[in-house]
């Protein structure tokens, strides 16, 4: 494997992802193992260099998904490891911290470490001279070790303006033991960006005069949190000062007020700035990527948010829409597809069939915009959206929706209804719930009704389809549902609100997600779980059906 951090096609600015750990640390946002594999894996198809995968050690799902990527590599991003310094009055050879760093197996580790003396004084509570000795000591143990070192200067604006000497000197103390980058983290995120730019292009002075022990010279880095509404701003001056690298995560999850935000910053750099940071292929899948990942982590997404919103290109009527049918620039800064985006006539629906031709095709379908069908399937798409139903995280239910208007959907079985019932039973240590679901199906012009027990209505009704479609198809066997997650799309409405339940599956070999939506979350469960079979019997059928992810 090459990997995009040693690829001949250098780009300009290399983007950090650090979704994985600094966006999970977002109030309200959780991730499983399952869901940090496959944000990872879209990341690494999006093409970025670095992906940031948490701190080994620090949780066991961290050190779960370290190990569970090498059983699942990726195809060209450097996966990274991240830590702090060692203790003080410790030596890093002997810090079981860094053990555990070591044991995820990664190339890259990103080590962070104190530049503010007041944090060295009030929060290390140490000395200044023993925390350069940390910072020292623990980059040159990793390289001891074969890692290649990314050094995050924590706190560096601030500790700059207040002490820019010995700021300059934690630097050093990175620089002299081997990394490779070094970045300035506006961790407070209060920095403004002339700020930013000055004091970038301060260090980056200092930089060119320093001696090195590497045979490349080290490269800055920016990292910003946006507790300003500054973080987007401020990595593009870091940038135009020198800067080479900027983390951040997808749709700006971070903690507190956020990170800066990748789906604003790697246009902004590549389409305003001339500073090429992805393919333009895979820049085109930017906006798929925030949706995926914003169904993953289960957050609404941003509709208004800049370039990737579902309104950032929507047009609504009058002026507006007379002008940009003459001529998209006269309202729209960029082209929306070169981020994967579509322009939206909100009162015509004159747009979109581009995205249905290229989505079919990648699912071996061929259309073109003068299709009959095209249009019938954007009108039937746009009809479900405005009901709730959204494909971006449930690629397997758009497909089956495509194949049912071309009238190519295979048809394994057809519901003819289904009941589930609840009792609370009391039990020996206090009361328990019991579901039973019955469900009657017609197959092979045969009548199937079957029933079955669960601990929940949705596991019950899962069970009962099984066990009506195993003697059938006896591939059901072979399929696990693997997650599980339900939205309320219209909180107002309380318990009678309007429900999006996502449901992933898999084979073994490959997963797939599906999904149902309807104001009654039964229902929605049964839209998801019976598409799920339904795909995973497609598969059967013809293994090279593309919406899916290898896991095996």
């Amino acid at each position: 494997m090459t990997s995009a951090a040693e690829s001949a096609a250098t780009p300009a600015v290399w983007i950090y992802d650090t979704t994985l750990r600094d966006g999970a640390q977002r109030e309200g946002l959780s991730l499983s193992i399952e869901d940090k594999l496959r944000i990872a894996h879209k990341l690494d198809d999006l093409g970025i260099p670095f992906i940031e995968g948490g701190w080994p050690g620090a949780n066991p799902k961290d050190v779960q998904f370290f190990w569970q990527l090498k059983e699942e590599p990726l195809q060209q991003a450097e996966v990274v490891a991240f830590c702090s310094t060692r203790r003080p009055g410790k030596q890093a050879a002997t810090d079981p911290m860094l053990q555990a760093i070591l044991a995820a197996g990664t190339r890259w580790v990103t080590l962070f470490g104190k530049s503010w003396d007041l944090h060295v004084a009030d929060s290390l509570q140490t000395t200044l001279d023993e925390n350069l000795a940390m910072i020292g000591d623990t980059i040159a143990f990793l390289r001891e070790q074969g890692r290649r070192v990314i050094y995050d200067a924590e706190h560096w604006f601030d500790g700059y303006k207040a002490n820019p000497d010995y700021a300059l000197q934690t630097l050093a103390s990175a620089l002299n033991a081997g990394a490779e980058w070094l970045v300035l983290c506006d961790t407070n995120g209060g920095t403004l960006p002339h700020e930013v730019g000055q004091i970038v292009q301060a260090v980056r002075q200092w930089l060119d005069r320093q001696p090195h022990p590497l045979p490349q010279p080290p490269r800055l880095g920016i990292h910003t949190h946006n507790d300003a509404d500054m973080a987007t701003a401020n990595a593009l001056a870091a940038v135009l000062e020198g800067a080479a690298m900027v983390q951040g995560t997808m749709n700006g999850y971070g903690e507190r007020c956020g990170n800066a935000n990748l789906c604003a910053v790697i246009p902004n750099l590549q389409l305003k700035l001339d500073r090429p940071c992805l393919a333009p292929a895979q820049l085109q899948s930017l906006t798929e990527t925030s949706r995926l990942v914003s169904e993953l982590v289960n957050l609404a997404p941003d509709e208004h948010a800049p370039f990737v919103g579902l309104s950032a290109f929507a047009h609504k009527g009058g002026i507006h829409v007379s002008a940009v049918e003459k001529n998209p620039k006269t309202y729209e800064h960029i082209v929306p597809a070169a981020i994967g985006n579509c322009r939206r006539i909100v009162v015509s629906d004159q747009s979109g069939l581009s995205n249905i031709v290229a989505k079919a095709r990648s699912f071996g379908i061929e259309l073109h915009k003068q299709d009959v069908a095209s249009r019938q399937l954007l009108n039937r798409l746009k009809e479900l959206e405005n009901k709730g139903y959204q494909f971006e995280a449930a690629e397997a239910s758009f497909e089956l929706l495509m194949r049912e208007v071309l009238g190519q959907r295979p048809r394994f079985f057809a519901l003819r209804g289904f009941q589930v019932h609840c009792d609370n039973l009391p039990s020996e240590a206090d009361w328990k719930t019991r579901s039973l679901a019955t469900v009657k199906l017609q197959i092979n012009e045969q009548e199937i009704l079957e029933a079955a027990e669960g601990s929940g209505p949705v596991s019950a009704l899962d069970k009962a389809l099984r066990k009506a479609l195993a003697n059938f198809y006896p591939a059901i066997a072979e399929f696990q549902l693997s997650d599980y997650k339900v939205r309320i799309l219209d909180g107002r409405a309380g318990t009678d609100a309007k429900t999006r339940v996502l449901i992933e599956s898999s084979n073994g070999q490959q997963r797939w997600t599906t999904l149902g939506v309807s104001d009654n979350i039964i229902e929605a469960s049964y839209q998801a779980v019976a598409e799920g079979l339904e795909y995973g019997l497609m598969l059967q059928k013809d293994p090279l059906t593309s919406c899916t992810i290898g896991v095996g």
